[in-house]
């Protein structure tokens, strides 16, 4: 639970004023905001690993790389030139990876 540092604090005498029952009667308006969930709706959002996804196709723009690009020959991801650190062997090396 959030504490508000900046909210004015109570007194003694107030702390006090507070009776066993409003505590009471607090924590029971509490508890009775539980939030319903229905399982079958979890279950149906869900999808589990290995499911047949062949009649899924997948639609997005692959763009070949650029000029001025390389692909990191120790993480194999496609980085700018301004990321090029070093090269190991003749092949580019990330600054990640050199790091």
């Amino acid at each position: 639970m959030a504490t508000d540092y900046d909210s004015p604090r109570k007194t003694d005498d107030e702390l006090t004023e507070d009776s066993l029952q409003e505590l009471q009667a607090r924590r029971m308006d509490k508890s009775s905001t539980a939030i319903d969930i229905d399982p079958d709706d979890i279950a149906e959002s869900l999808e589990l690993p290995g499911a047949d996804l062949s009649n899924e196709e997948l639609s997005f723009r692959v763009i070949p790389r650029q000029p001025d690009e390389f692909t990191c020959s120790s993480c194999f991801l496609v980085h700018h030139r301004s990321q090029l650190a070093d090269t190991k062997g003749g092949q580019p090396v990330c600054r990640d990876c050199a790091a």
